[in-house]
């Protein structure tokens, strides 16, 4: 037909824009550094890392980058040449507090307005420490006050407790990223159940 312009079919891979293609980082053993937050980074790191034979290059983009010399598909899935040993315990913040407790207030289950509550008051000599801060919403905190679980009346269904690395890693497999490439998959094992 005359006129017709014939549209031109990409694959989607193709006209991705190379910074939305990270690289998942995984630890020599070819489990991921970090779960939540996911162990990912940018293009420009991975590549650099692959240059200076730091990292081996498990799984491609379909995506290309091209200097004047030579073209190279993105790495999605690299693995670290050196083990890097996590620590055993993570530090104290406020987001792995969070993440221990599963993102919910520990006495109504709430997952809205989460603050944090000494479950011993500071002015009843409770400390600012994993085994007595939990997750809390507005309400329940408010409810509670400056009173002790028991003195108001309340029951705490998870007991504070400090979590090791590998604790809150497992924590996190339960709130994967929006989004998940394909060659990730293999590694990351969300919520796959395993053929017998």
């Amino acid at each position: 037909m005359k006129g017709l312009v014939r549209a031109r079919m990409y694959h989607p891979e193709l006209i991705r824009h190379p910074d939305s293609c990270p690289a998942l980082v995984l630890n020599a053993d070819y489990t991921p550094l970090s779960y939540y937050p996911l162990s990912l980074w940018p293009w420009q790191t991975a590549i650099k890392a692959m240059f200076l034979e730091r990292v081996d290059i498990v799984a491609h983009y379909d995506r290309e980058v091209h200097s004047p010399s030579r073209s190279l598909k993105l790495p999605s899935v690299i693995a670290l040449r050196q083990f890097v040993k996590p620590n055993e315990y993570p530090a104290f913040t406020r987001f792995n507090l969070f993440l221990r407790d599963r993102f919910r207030c520990v006495y109504c289950g709430s997952a809205k307005e989460l603050t944090f509550d000494h479950v011993v008051p500071r002015a009843q000599g409770g400390r600012t420490m994993w085994e007595n801060v939990a997750t809390a919403c507005a309400p329940c905190n408010l409810r509670k006050g400056g009173r002790t679980p028991a003195e108001a009346h309340m029951h705490i269904y998870r007991e504070p407790i400090r979590p090791t690395s590998w604790q809150l890693q497992e924590h996190g497999r339960a709130f994967p990223p929006n989004y998940l490439h394909d060659s990730w998959r293999d590694y990351l094992y969300w919520d796959v159940e395993l053929e017998p």
